[in-house]
């Protein structure tokens, strides 16, 4: 059988989340047809330019608006703009049979089942024999859908449900079809890992599959008990957000963003066609639900849900929430138990688990109440939903952001613990849960030899987790191959003759003992193996340096130590790219600040796709003192060609870093100079990332790595240079664009960057302008307003502009 290839998908249905699936394919280099219904009449702005409905604008225009809305929609469903040019548009009548060409034909219409079918007929007079086609339904079952169609039609067909939005969700369910080939499912299984980036998990054919029946389940449990307990949807979002290693917009604004009607859709969907759910009761909705549906109060498409934004007297935002007794919008009230605040202290979520169930106040309570219950759901949903409890765990982490999965969760509290609760609660295990216990097994999970297993039902033992071996996982790993450790960073060996550098500081935020255990992975590195990665599986790289550290010294005036700590972050920088040994970067999420300027003066970087790089300090009140302001001047003086307009490269490279821009994807760190083409990679799929990053560090070694000739051919520019920034600034003091303040770090930074006020354009080392950077950070840390922002920025969260 020769290899299946994807160069080439249509996809037939241009809503919100058929554009979505479109920029995604576009997102990894595949072509896409994106194909949409004729309007059945003209618009206004139509009519008025006399325009029939011959005309290909107007046939094509369901398919072009909606392509249009999707890419302007925030969060963007696409890594860069260019992407789009990617996705060809055309409708149903005059262009189908261009998917005689495809290579995957994805279906996303409306969720019914006659026009689905319809779609299909018409689809199959023109599809290519063998190839692909698949339905993103959330709910219809696939067996009914693919009735009536050829054998080869239904060989190659299953359902694919892609979690939206598309670019950012990473579950992607595979459901088979009565005749789905075992090898389509398998390619799919691969393909959807390997070039979408996501989790994949084969499902059983049964009504909302596994994500949407465990995730429904969940909210609904909890609308259910915050009535019953008497709790606010603030103290609800309260106990079901970060501090459970959940989304930050927890249960009621995750409602409002994805809208009511949607939830309620599915809810039902379940109840009618679940009759012998043990909890089907539970998928009723309760009154103040049916009476939003009603008040069409379906949240941030209507303008209102369970919250509200509105402005107050003073003109100024106010969130609103809705009081469930009432049903009337009022001011937000601030959530506070007890035994959250003794969790305060415990960064590991899955170590909250069990002070969580035992909390004396409500906390404790809904704690117990709602973990009783979904325990005791997962349970009875094996065989039904799925034959392994990974894959309900696996669909929860990747289709809502849950950071544990059920059985997981269960796992941290004990398991007998976890049974005691829920007989407390009333509820029961399924009996092969008891049986599990009576045989020995005293976890759903075990981490053997680097690899995690889970208790196969059938099989009454720990198998191991398919789909592992592509994959480094640092928590399976850490305890066996660690070399060192400090406060803030575990260096392992990664095997190979690799060691990787991890951050373990609060947030990955980089103070003197992460920079300390960089050092010291690249003395062992440099000793006894042949290179070294740095990377971790935190939610983000890293923050940013510790800026409450730079904040306590210097309100201190503790100039001597802030200068020697700025100077051994440059040093340390410095060592990555001038070691003996090959450094690779593995940057994924939020990349600020130090982050970014450790990614600088990496060898090679290997970023996730879904990296948000950049240099922020202007948004403290400083500039980038860590090598950052020398390497923007740096990479300014690579880009001058002959001829060029050099002033305009350096003023690029400057606005990069006095805008604090921030890539949304690591492809845009490219457009800022941050990532280099050829040079550096993006990986799709962050579970690959590490194990990518190995192989880079190996093949460079293999290649024979030699470390670079250390740079004193800087061209900085000068005054010619610095007279043209300074202009800038002064106008756009003037305007009132920036601040006072603002211009001075800005002036600071051009004098960094410009290299002084050199007479005429100069070739510099690097370490002058890292001295100049060091001067310029300093003087910047004697400011009152400079203070001003590093303390509201530790204080709140957010950069202060005064």
């Amino acid at each position: 059988m020769s290899k299946r290839r994807i160069n080439k998908v249509a996809v037939i249905g241009s809503g919100i989340m058929g554009s979505g699936i479109a920029c995604h394919f576009a997102n990894i280099g595949v072509e896409v047809l994106l194909l949409d219904i004729v309007p059945r009449e003209l618009n206004e702005k139509e009519k008025a330019k006399s325009l029939t409905l011959e005309d290909k604008v107007v046939r094509n225009r369901l398919v072009n608006d909606a392509l249009q809305a999707s890419i302007k929609s925030k969060p963007a469903p696409l890594y860069h703009i260019d992407f789009a040019k990617r996705i060809t548009t055309g409708n149903l009548e005059d262009d189908i049979a261009k998917v005689k060409d495809v290579d995957w034909i994805i279906e996303v219409v409306v969720e019914r089942l006659d026009i689905k079918q319809k779609v299909f007929e018409n689809l199959e007079k023109h599809r290519t024999p063998g190839t692909l086609i698949t339905s993103n339904t959330s709910g219809i079952p696939i067996k009914f859908m693919s009735e009536g169609r050829s054998d080869d039609f239904q060989q190659h067909f299953c359902g694919t449900h892609f979690f939206n939005p598309p670019r950012y969700l990473k579950l992607f369910e595979i459901i088979p079809g009565p005749k789905t080939k075992p090898e389509i499912l398998d390619f799919l299984n691969s393909y959807g890992e390997q070039f979408l980036g996501k989790t994949t998990v084969v499902a059983k054919d049964t009504p909302a599959f596994i994500g949407n029946r465990i995730g429904i389940f969940s909210i609904m449990s909890l609308f259910h008990a915050v009535k019953e307990m008497g709790l606010t949807i603030e103290e609800v979002d309260k106990l079901s957000g970060p501090v459970i290693g959940r989304p930050k917009s927890a249960t009621f604004r995750t409602v409002d963003v994805v809208g009511l009607d949607t939830l309620v859709h599915v809810a039902n969907g379940i109840r009618e066609n679940c009759p012998d759910d043990e909890r089907a009761k539970l998928f009723e909705l309760p009154e103040f639900i049916n009476t939003m549906m009603d008040n069409k109060w379906l949240g941030s498409k209507t303008g209102q849900g369970f919250y509200k934004k509105t402005k107050n007297a003073d003109g100024a935002t106010e969130i609103l929430s809705l009081d469930l007794d009432t049903l009337e919008y009022r001011a937000a009230k601030k959530a506070k138990f007890a035994t959250l605040e003794l969790t305060k202290s415990v960064d590991n979520v899955a170590d909250r688990f069990p002070i969580l169930v035992k909390g004396k106040d409500q906390a404790g309570a809904f704690n117990r109440k709602t973990l009783a219950a979904l325990f005791a759901y997962v349970t009875n949903r094996i065989p039904e939903i799925s034959d392994e409890l990974y894959k309900i765990d696996d669909a929860m982490k990747a289709g809502f952001g849950w950071q544990h999965g059920p059985f997981e969760i269960w796992d941290a509290i004990g398991v007998h613990e976890g049974i005691d609760m829920m007989k407390a609660e009333g509820h029961e295990p399924a009996s092969w849960v008891s049986e599990m216990v009576a045989n020995g097994n005293d976890s759903f999970y075990t981490v053997k030899e680097g690899a995690t297993y889970f208790y196969d039902i059938p099989k009454k033992q720990q198998l191991k987790v398919p789909g592992q071996d592509a994959f480094i996982i640092l928590d399976n790993i850490r305890q066996n191959t660690e070399v060192f450790k400090n406060s803030g960073v575990v260096v392992e060996d990664l095997g190979d003759g690799i060691l990787n550098c991890e951050f373990r500081s609060k947030m990955n935020s980089i103070g003197g003992d992460v920079l300390a255990g960089i050092n010291k992975a690249i003395d062992l590195a440099e000793k006894d193996y042949d290179g070294l990665v740095i990377g971790n599986q935190g939610a983000n790289f890293s923050v940013g340096a510790n800026i409450g550290m730079i904040f306590m010294m210097a309100v201190e005036q503790e100039y001597d130590e802030l200068n020697a700590a700025v100077k051994y972050f440059q040093d340390t920088v410095m060592r990555l790219r001038y070691s003996s040994i090959p450094t690779v970067m593995a940057p994924h999420g939020m990349t600020l600040g130090g982050g970014c300027e450790l990614t600088l003066h990496a060898d090679r970087v290997v970023a996730a796709a879904e990296s948000y790089i950049g240099l922020v300090e202007f948004g403290v009140g400083v500039i980038p003192g860590g090598g950052g302001s020398k390497e923007m001047a740096l990479r300014a003086s690579d880009s001058f060609e002959k001829d060029d307009v050099e002033l305009n490269r350096l003023r690029q490279h400057f606005l990069t870093v006095a805008m604090a821009k921030v890539s949304t994807s690591a492809y845009e760190a490219y457009d800022l100079d941050i990532l280099k083409p050829g040079k550096d990679i993006v990986v799709v799929n962050t579970a690959r990332q590490l194990a990518t990053a190995k192989a880079v560090a190996r093949q460079m070694a293999d290649m024979g790595y030699t470390k670079p000739p250390m740079r004193t051919d800087v061209k900085v520019l000068g005054k010619q240079a610095l007279g043209m920034f300074y202009v800038g600034t002064d106008s756009m003091e003037a305007s009132k664009y920036i601040s006072e303040h603002d211009q001075k770090i800005a002036d600071k930074l051009a004098y960094v960057m410009a290299g002084g006020d050199l007479s005429e354009p100069t070739l510099v080392s690097e370490q002058y302008l890292l001295d100049l950077e060091r001067e310029a950070f300093l003087s910047l840390t004697g400011e009152r307003k400079t203070l001003e922002r590093l303390q509201h920025m530790i204080q709140k969260g957010k950069p202060l502009r005064n």
